[in-house]
């Protein structure tokens, strides 16, 4: 399926060529926007009820049930939170970081005299497409360590530092050009899909069968932790 991602982008490069630059104009590509939203939100509802008549589904909520019933009590979510703690943080520090950088800084802080105004949306296609990559490239190459994976989490840490220098630092006027931007949106977007995917498929395979689907709830809720912690810190790019 394709990445909604990609699907924001081309949509928003359909409004952005064909309707006018006027509130009219932003009013329909607001509308649009919501309706495509709403109808993938409902093919989503259709096919996750319809997901549990299928035979896997049904082996798994068996195998689930007969587990589960050996156990006297429940896995508790901070244990299983011990258990995958370097995943966990690793979620939380691959979101901190992207939501940071991306789309403040790359929507407020840049502008650019070739592209203009398309410029961003530019941008935020050449990440969305990343990202989608990064996604698929775990088809042929997979981390099979939590550190390993955990660690370089937390080395996207560096996109701190180049960003700022890029758009702050007086060694070169180059740098603030199209391309080290561009370079840098994909090599963002490459890592957070491919990380966010191996962090993922690795948490649930790092605990008991029983504790799987609570360690998977564990992850969703890091990187709920991850998407608010880099909303707040996006601020400090547009002040």
């Amino acid at each position: 399926m394709v990445d909604t991602g990609i699907i924001v982008s081309i949509l928003r490069i359909i409004t952005k060529a064909l309707l006018p630059q006027t509130p009219k104009g932003l009013q329909t590509s607001a509308h649009l926007y919501f309706i495509v939203a709403t109808i993938f939100l409902l093919f989503c509802i259709i096919f996750c009820n319809l997901q549990y008549k299928l035979p896997v589904m049904q082996q798994y909520h068996h195998c689930l049930l007969n587990d589960s019933a050996s156990c006297s009590s429940g896995p508790r979510f901070w244990a299983v939170t011990g258990k995958i703690r370097w995943p966990a943080f690793g979620i939380f520090m691959i979101y901190t970081v992207t939501l940071s950088i991306f789309p403040g800084f790359i929507a407020e802080d840049l502008v650019s005299n070739l592209f203009k105004d398309w410029y961003p949306i530019l941008l935020i296609s050449v990440y969305n497409t990343a990202d989608l990559m990064g996604k698929c490239l775990t088809a042929f190459c997979v981390v099979k360590s939590n550190k390993t994976a955990a660690f370089a989490a937390v080395s996207r840490l560096l996109f701190y530092p180049v960003f700022i220098f890029c758009l702050h630092g007086t060694a070169s006027k180059w740098l603030k050009t199209e391309v080290p931007m561009v370079i840098l949106t994909f090599a963002l977007g490459l890592t957070n899909g491919y990380l966010t995917s191996v962090l993922m498929m690795l948490a649930p395979k790092s605990v008991d069968f029983s504790e799987s689907e609570l360690a998977a709830i564990v992850m969703i809720v890091f990187l709920g932790f991850g998407l608010v912690g880099g909303s707040v810190l996006g601020w400090f790019w547009i002040i």
